[in-house]
């Protein structure tokens, strides 16, 4: 039997999320300050709401899917919040990337309305939310993510509860210090070769089933060769989560030497007008220095 959900945040992951949600049967009801996104979910068959306190309201689970922390706690505690329109009992699940703090606090002033939260960021990408195949990285109470487990399953393949309030949080910076450190080292390595002269996509099969392959090697090298940067994770994006990373690093005393110089890569691009770009689009900082591009021949 369908639950009936809100979800806020309709960008390039919550669009495909809501639309598996619907197929599994959900009644959804939608909210985005872009309301021509709203418009067409609603014409698929969802809800239309005019803030997130509607959203909220008669809801068994509202989901928020935002760009940072400060959005995420201005629609659940701000005016006309969801936490103005949701019920007891009912469940916030955020699965935005924002910090750990940030969610613990959202967490601590939605529980004394009798209101439960879980942080559930995600993994996998544009691709991956389409798919409905994200993992799904959680923390709260375990008796709250039992409630909402076979939800998380329309929208993700692995679902997994790492600890309280604010563990999903934290798994999931250190899946984007992961990621995108190992979009920086391929990056190097691509650059190097083609100043060296060498085929890439030749370079690129001879590798990739060995120990330098990966994930992130097949999804991103086609692409690069390609020329194409269409975000599926924005280069902005992850220039927030890893700045929270880092403020995060720094609160705990647990000094990351390579994501700061990530960091200041990101920045890099960003000043450079590429921010909009998917973070495939790191390739871009090393060919400036360089003087070089990397391109199929």
């Amino acid at each position: 039997m369908g639950k009936n959900i809100g979800f806020i945040g309709l960008g390039i992951m919550g669009r495909p999320m809501v639309l598996n949600l619907m197929k599994a049967g959900h009644n959804v009801t939608v909210y985005d300050i872009n309301r021509d996104v709203v418009e067409k979910l609603a014409s698929k068959g969802a809800a239309g709401a005019e803030s997130p306190r509607e959203t909220a309201e008669n809801k068994d689970i509202i989901f928020t899917m935002l760009p940072n922390s400060k959005h995420v706690e201005q629609v659940v505690l701000g005016e006309n919040g969801v936490i103005e329109g949701c019920r007891k009992g009912s469940v916030i699940v955020d699965m935005s990337s924002i910090s750990p703090v940030v969610s613990k606090k959202i967490a601590s002033e939605v529980n004394k309305k009798s209101v439960e939260m879980l942080d559930a960021p995600v993994s996998g990408g544009e691709t991956g939310a389409i798919d409905g195949t994200l993992a799904i990285m959680v923390g709260g109470k375990e008796e709250v993510f039992d409630k909402v487990k076979s939800v998380l399953l329309d929208m993700g393949k692995t679902i997994t509860l790492v600890g309280d309030n604010g563990c999903g949080c934290t798994a999931k910076l250190a899946n984007q210090i992961i990621v995108n450190l190992n979009i920086a080292a391929m990056s190097e390595a691509l650059v190097f070769a083609a100043k060296a002269g060498i085929d890439i996509e030749k370079m690129y099969n001879a590798i990739r089933g060995g120990l330098a392959g990966s994930a992130v090697l097949d999804q991103k090298v086609p692409k690069i060769l390609d020329r194409d940067f269409a975000p599926g994770g924005k280069i902005s994006i992850n220039l927030k989560d890893i700045t929270n990373v880092m403020e995060t690093a720094h609160d705990i005393d647990a000094p990351l030497p390579l994501a700061s110089v990530l960091l200041e890569i990101f920045h890099a691009l960003k000043a450079d007008g590429k921010e909009n770009d998917d973070h495939g689009g790191v390739v871009q900082f090393y060919e400036k220095i360089a003087n070089v591009q990397v391109k199929r021949r």
